[in-house]
């Protein structure tokens, strides 16, 4: 076991390597640079070609671009995450206030998602064919084919515009100091994320729960005369989750680095909003602090997610 996970841990590195060259390539390509950005236009426009030849010697990007992103690469590994282009702010401590703000709306999206979705799911396989499970299914392709940003858009129309029960965004406001007190800026942002995603686990959980009832084990429960509500809850409902639990894995990482679209619509101060200002920017050192941030947690998610269902599955070979 040992040796499979240091076998994981070091297919890591080059992953890492790749990914991170390819997002500095990208955004190189990109028009503007950080220089344009530092001042407004007008002021801008009364520097001479000296001195914004001698800004953008200040700031390296007049360096060839394997150079600069070699720069940027030691840099990182000495621990040195740089300052912001834009603002002179460390880039760590950006982080630090904007990923609190990210893991809270993230994760009361993926405990909505999650519960609702498996308790959706596996209620529509046990009522397979009738009008609820086709229900559910019609309303899991609407939930599934509606964009993040238009939901958000209709549910701040209806619900704080037009109902005025909630606010329309932001996390907070100054005389708030308790989490209950921010509660209701949370509840939109993470109904609106949540929802959107509960159609996938929804899906995914009913598809298992089908698999699941079709088993041996399960015929052979009924026919000991155990109540239908025990085999399909013990016996069944238990097993059908675990790949439910292996979805959910995945799902935390990608919905952190895929928060860019809500925290944007509702105006909330976590980092996908940070990554958002800082590609308008051409911000490129927070861009790429940010967006390295994404990739590990994708792939340290995954390396937990393949030792976990080596251990949970026996027919997983460690050595292959």
């Amino acid at each position: 076991m040992l040796k499979y996970i240091l076998k994981k841990i070091l297919g890591m590195i080059p992953m890492l390597f790749i990914i991170t060259f390819l997002i500095y390539f990208l955004l190189d390509l990109t028009p503007g640079d950080a220089v344009s950005h530092l001042m407004d236009p007008e002021a801008l426009a009364r520097l001479s070609a000296e001195q914004l030849e001698a800004l953008r010697e200040t700031y390296g990007l007049n360096d060839p671009f394997v150079v600069r992103y070699f720069k940027w690469l030691l840099q990182l590994v000495q621990g040195n995450f740089g300052y912001s282009v834009s603002s002179g702010v460390p880039v760590s401590q950006i982080i630090a206030e904007s990923l609190p703000a990210t893991l809270e709306l993230s994760g009361t999206a993926l405990l909505i998602s999650t519960l609702l979705g498996s308790i959706l799911g596996v209620a529509g396989a046990i009522k397979k064919g009738t009008i609820g499970d086709n229900v559910l299914t019609v309303f899991g392709m609407i939930g599934v084919s509606i964009p993040q940003f238009f939901f958000g858009m209709v549910c701040i129309l209806v619900f704080a515009l037009n109902l005025e029960w909630l606010p329309v965004g932001g996390r907070t406001d100054p005389s708030v100091v308790s989490f209950f007190g921010r509660l209701k800026y949370l509840i939109l942002p993470a109904s609106v994320l949540g929802i959107s995603l509960t159609a996938g686990v929804m899906r995914y959980a009913r598809t298992s729960m089908l698999d699941t009832m079709n088993k041996e084990y399960i015929r052979t429960a009924r026919s000991k005369g155990i109540p239908e509500w025990r085999v399909n809850l013990i016996h069944g409902f238990r097993v059908s989750l675990t790949p439910v639990v292996v979805l959910v894995g995945f799902r935390l990482p990608t919905l952190i680095a895929g928060s860019v679209v809500i925290e944007t619509v509702f105006q909330w101060p976590g980092v996908g909003q940070v990554f958002n200002a800082a590609v308008r920017a051409s911000n490129y050192n927070l861009v790429m602090i940010v967006a390295l941030l994404f990739v590990i947690m994708v792939l340290f998610a995954s390396t937990i997610v393949d030792i976990l269902t080596a251990i949970l599955d026996p027919r997983v070979k460690l050595d292959s």
